[in-house]
């Protein structure tokens, strides 16, 4: 899929391509395509005389080759995006590719993007263009304000994250945590403590992009304060995490502490039940070894005394734990 984005009367606006002759027609400031066909690189390199580098979106890629500029001025900044869906959360890698001194281009500078599924960064950054008239300018306040659409969702995430946290809490420090409300719990828990990594390593990501856009002294002094405003912004999501994690690892301790005293609950019960049964145990032991005769051919009631006698060596101990508050 390939999409151009134009400014006029500082919007932007969105157009779905579909020949390179309705490419012609357009003067972009932004390039977006994703999963691109054979055709639509053709068509880009047809028109913008630029060729997409076939490891554009390979995961495997070295951490040091992820952000430079060629000797004809292109940038090139390859960054994660997260992507928060309950089923399969995970990070998506984009490829930007910023041209601004190109003859072959029509316009002071375009900005390539090239990814493998849709971002809902980029739906939020269309939104915010489209209602705030003047919020770009250029290629470069397109990836300016995209980094800075991904730190404020990453921050919607933590705040979600607080949210389903708190009801958590509620759970556990309620008191009457069974099994399989604990289980409930300690999957929730795995989920958002996989998610908060996600979204450190991603700030991570985001940081070290807007720093390499900083160094490249390419931006203007009010862009390149925008830049230091999202860095700002991504430093305070740092303490948020870091509290997450240890709300995180707080709710775990107290959720398997719940586990251990269920589980000793139970032990307890048959802890008591062995100490009780014990002294009928005896009687038995002693009543049937003891005896030359068999003492109920001779005694009727034999039998009805020993059962009897066990009883009450069973009842004495009873008494005295359910006194003690054992047996609660």
């Amino acid at each position: 899929m390939l999409n151009v984005f134009t400014l006029a009367n500082g919007r932007l606006f969105q157009e779905e391509i579909e020949s390179l002759e309705e490419l012609a027609r357009f003067q972009p400031i932004w390039v977006d395509l994703e999963s691109p066909t054979v055709e639509e690189r053709r068509w880009v390199k047809q028109h913008f005389g630029l060729s997409i580098p076939e490891d554009a979106m390979d995961e495997d890629i070295e951490e040091s080759a992820r952000f430079f500029k060629e000797d004809n001025g292109e940038l090139h900044v390859r960054s994660d995006f997260l992507i928060d869906d309950p089923d399969n959360p995970h990070a998506i890698r984009v490829a930007f590719i910023l041209n601004e001194h190109n003859a072959s281009l029509k316009s002071q500078g375009v900005l390539f993007s090239i990814h493998d599924e849709d971002v809902p960064v980029f739906r939020l950054l269309r939104m915010r263009a489209r209602r705030m008239p003047g919020l770009i300018e250029d290629a470069k306040d397109v990836l300016l304000m995209l980094f800075d659409a991904d730190a404020e969702y990453c921050a919607d995430t933590l705040e979600d994250i607080y949210d389903d946290l708190e009801t958590a809490s509620r759970q556990v420090l309620a008191g009457d945590v069974t099994d399989d409300k604990a289980g409930q719990v300690l999957s929730a828990i795995a989920r958002h403590e996989d998610m908060s990594g996600r979204i450190r390593r991603n700030v991570m990501d985001t940081r070290r992009a807007v720093s390499f856009m900083m160094r490249s002294r390419l931006l203007s002094a009010e862009q390149f304060e925008d830049a230091r405003q999202i860095l700002r912004d991504l430093d305070s999501l740092d303490s948020h995490t870091a509290f997450l994690f240890d709300k995180i690892n707080f709710l775990m301790d107290a959720t398997v502490g719940f586990i251990n005293i269920n589980q000793n609950k139970i032990i307890k019960i048959f802890s008591v039940a062995s100490v009780a049964l014990l002294p009928p145990t005896l009687i038995a032991s002693v009543y049937g070894m003891n005896f030359k005769f068999m003492p109920e051919l001779d005694w009727q009631a034999g039998y009805p005394f020993a059962l009897g006698l066990m009883v009450l060596s069973a009842v004495g101990p009873m008494l005295y734990f359910r006194k003690r508050g054992w047996l609660r």
